[in-house]
């Protein structure tokens, strides 16, 4: 649904002096193309410089960084453009006909040829309205312009400290978890315009951190991390046996097998909660105590033995799955503790979240 508060334009994270590195660079851009083309003596159906390159200008010195504005973008996509336009309006009528086609094709022309530039289509649209028909129109202006235009974008901007053309590096720093107070400092120290929304850049800053993960632990199999040294209880354990483990071993949940290491349930601290009836507040001392002491005889009004109050459906995961699988898991099902079989469906291990944390951290250690 679309908000009046939708419309507001997005703030310009910039300070003065790159503002008016800016405004100065576009403007001795312009002056320079603009006089060497008109002392050139050259005639033509156009003027010395056309429209389009105001736009050009724009994006070459605000946003030297995009890829939109790199220099084949600026010379392919202008030029190609108007040519695109040249045929449209020698080919095509009516005119509204032939500026439309010359959009929409120079559009296609520049995404096959990879010199996408918004102004090309201006260039195209100035073709094909003005009825231009002469090819050599495709050369001088738009051609010569564009390169005299983007010679001054890649004067000023390396003078200026801007990088042009930027650079296509793979990033090498290592891949930190970013904050969007992270992200804001990091848009204040790099000082310059960037032709992406705030919102989809954080979204692709977590999109990508989210892949690197996946990537990383798409190697990863739960035999690699999980706990070998397993703490087991069986069907007829006694609750006070069973408890006494979890304290002892300092763990908050034990599988339950059988004779053959085959899982049968398990029991956790939230069993022995509910068991107890926890849920209310007072004397949970008492009735926790109640439920562990073993009561004598043969008859009892309570649980006795672990196979009462275990939780029989348990998931579990195989040795070799990729523990990718498990982070949606564990992270927002509410499963803390996640058996592991091998084989004969035998138990063999047991992941944990401590596990799967520790296994993220070794993870970007070595990344």
């Amino acid at each position: 649904m679309i908000r009046l508060n939708d419309f507001r334009p997005a703030p310009v994270t910039v300070d003065a002096r790159e503002r008016l590195r800016m405004v100065v660079g576009a403007g001795l851009g312009i002056l320079i193309t603009a006089i060497v083309c008109h002392a050139s003596g050259v005639s033509g159906a156009m003027s010395w410089i056309v429209a389009p390159m105001g736009a050009s200008a724009v994006l070459v010195f605000a946003v030297p960084a995009s890829p939109l504005a790199q220099p084949w973008a600026v010379i392919g996509g202008n030029t190609v453009s108007a040519l695109v336009g040249i045929a449209c309006a020698r080919w095509v009528s009516p005119p509204d006909a032939a500026a439309a086609l010359a959009v929409a094709l120079a559009i296609g022309a520049m995404l096959a040829l990879r010199c996408l530039h918004p102004p090309g289509g201006a260039s195209a649209l100035l073709m094909a309205f003005g009825g231009v028909t002469d090819p050599h129109a495709a050369l001088f202006p738009v051609l010569v312009n564009s390169l005299l235009l983007t010679a001054c974008g890649i004067a000023w901007n390396n003078a200026t400290r801007r990088p042009y053309p930027h650079p296509q590096r793979a990033a090498t720093d290592k891949q930190l978890p970013a904050t969007e107070d992270d992200l804001d400092a990091v848009l204040t120290r790099y000082n310059q315009v960037l032709d992406v929304p705030r919102d989809d850049l954080q979204a692709l800053i977590s999109a990508t951190q989210l892949r690197s993960y996946e990537r990383r632990l798409a190697q990863v199999r739960c035999a690699d991390i999980m706990s070998r040294e397993l703490v087991t209880v069986e069907f007829g354990t006694s609750l006070q046996d069973a408890w006494a483990l979890l304290r002892q071993k300092g763990v908050k949940a034990l599988p339950v097998v059988d004779k053959w290491m085959h899982l049968v349930g398990i029991v956790t601290l939230a069993d022995f909660m509910k068991a107890a009836d926890l849920d209310l507040h007072h004397g949970f001392d008492a009735r926790l105590r109640g439920l562990i002491r073993a009561t004598p005889g043969t008859q009892s009004e309570k649980p006795e033995v672990v196979g009462q109050i275990m939780t029989r459906k348990v998931r579990v995961t195989r040795v070799q799955r990729p523990l990718a699988d498990l982070v949606p898991l564990l992270g927002s099902t509410g499963h803390h503790h996640i058996p592991v079989i091998g084989e004969e469906d035998r138990l063999v291990g047991i992941i944990t979240q401590s596990d799967v944390v520790r296994a993220l951290a070794a993870s970007e250690a070595h990344a």
